[in-house]
């Protein structure tokens, strides 16, 4: 196959990875953050606790997943994402060493579980606001040079339209918590999630109106783009099927109709992008599937080995979550 071909396939592979760890980290991300509106004490937040214990630490492998095969397929857009986003990708990995650290400390640590609580809300909640603005940032545009270096600053990531993409992408883990919260979790855990989910339908359905006025008017070029517009029929479909099913109590299939909303957020970022890897705010220097990629050797190696691995990984994600099913009580 030509190089292009390759090229194209890696795009493809990476935004499935990432789609997948939105879609299974997001709700344990999303459950953490919520954790002080869903549980009032203890014996509620060791529910909380129980629901991703058996499963946050193998959700996160779809993110290493992702940052390395974005490093083996397209290393120049690797080096100029994490060295421009440096400050808030240190941030983002503080911040989900202390979740972690957090909920060990907090089964065994009974004098401060207070603390830990509150430390494992927190490093859940920074990555999920964090994840979204560097989106929006490749997606709007950042300075880069001849040489494909990033020429900003930390505050140059501070900018409206990349901060609204960030809270749309908080919003939807937050959504995607709390329906994991009313399907996974029973008493009055999951009463709360119900009643916390047409709250947050609604800050969804607000946030995703203000990016795609923003978009139009920042990203004039994408109002042609029939991908994105696809993508964003069904995510409002899919936010209307979960309102319905918290309504008519059906909490599993509200969490699939959410998962299907993040899989259209990530249709709608891929569509805006390509062939783009960064948008540069000069646009002469995009980083491009076709100018940032690897030699056709180790694209065509790497998808040998994704080809074998990716079943295993994905039989092994589906037999965990068929052995730890059932509601936590």
């Amino acid at each position: 196959m030509d190089i292009s071909v390759y090229q194209n396939i890696w795009f493809f592979i990476i935004g499935f990875l990432l789609t997948a760890y939105s879609i299974l980290d997001g709700f344990d991300l999303g459950i953490a953050s919520l954790m002080p509106a869903l549980a009032k004490n203890e014996k509620e937040q060791k529910q909380v606790m129980d629901s991703i214990w058996p499963v946050w630490d193998g959700n996160e492998v779809w993110l290493i997943t992702g940052g390395a095969a974005l490093f083996a397929a397209f290393p120049f857009a690797y080096a100029t994402v994490f060295s421009g986003f440096y400050l808030a990708l240190m941030l983002v990995l503080f911040a989900l060493i202390f979740r972690a650290v957090s909920m060990e400390f907090w089964y065994y640590d009974e004098k401060r579980r207070e603390l830990w609580a509150w430390a494992f809300t927190i490093g859940s909640f920074l990555p999920s606001l964090l994840f979204g603005v560097a989106l929006g940032n490749i997606i709007y545009g950042i300075p880069i040079d001849l040489n494909m270096n990033f020429t900003g600053s930390f505050f140059t990531l501070l900018r409206p339209f990349p901060l609204v993409i960030g809270l749309l992408g908080l919003s939807a883990i937050l959504l995607q918590g709390c329906t994991w919260a009313a399907y996974k979790i029973e008493g009055d855990v999951a009463r709360r999630a119900k009643a916390l989910m047409n709250k947050l339908i609604i800050a969804n359905a607000f946030l995703f109106i203000l990016a795609i006025a923003l978009s139009i008017g920042f990203l004039p070029s994408i109002v042609s783009n029939l991908s994105g517009w696809l993508g964003a029929l069904v995510y409002a479909i899919s936010l209307s099927y979960v309102y319905v099913c918290n309504r008519d109590n059906r909490p599993f299939n509200a969490f699939i109709g959410s998962s299907v909303s993040f899989v259209s957020l990530w249709v709608m970022a891929g569509a805006a992008l390509y062939p783009n890897l960064v948008r540069s705010t000069i646009e002469a220097y995009n980083l491009t599937i076709f100018n940032a990629s690897s030699t056709q050797l180790t694209l065509k190696i790497m998808f040998i080995i994704a080809l074998i691995g990716m079943p295993v990984v994905l039989a092994y994600t589906i037999y965990v979550y068929r052995v730890f099913k059932g509601k936590v009580s």
